[in-house]
């Protein structure tokens, strides 16, 4: 599984989403992605309830922890990679999260606008 280049939406380096709970779609932290990653898990998001809440309703719980899959459930507050066409669900019903830039792989892009990104952009600070 050849993971992609770690480019972020604005070409700089990708930097990490959230090592607590460890998010990416390889468990690395970072919103990597390869072709075997057919979800598309490259938007670092802020989670919030509206936001968690909808994606349960919409039959994607990330809510419920799945230990059997390393998942300990998001929690609002929590960083975490999300699929980016769940995203672009989640602001076509009105909950989008915020996203950090320099944490979203490129390859949102493919889906998602930079200028869409950028009107929920929020700074990385650690």
């Amino acid at each position: 599984m050849d993971m992609d280049d770690s480019i972020n939406v604005l070409g700089g380096p990708l930097l990490p989403c959230s090592t607590d709970p460890l998010t990416g779609f390889f468990r690395d932290g970072c919103c990597n992605t390869s072709s075997d990653d057919f979800g598309s898990h490259t938007v670092c998001v802020l989670a919030t309830k509206e936001f968690l809440e909808s994606q349960k309703a919409s039959g994607n719980d990330l809510i419920t922890p799945w230990p059997e899959y390393a998942f300990p459930g998001v929690k609002p507050g929590e960083r975490w990679c999300l699929c980016a066409s769940r995203w672009l669900e989640a602001y076509r019903n009105g909950v989008a999260p915020q996203v950090y830039l320099e944490s979203t792989h490129k390859r949102a892009l493919e889906i998602i606008p930079l200028e869409l990104l950028e009107r929920f952009a929020v700074e990385n600070i650690d």
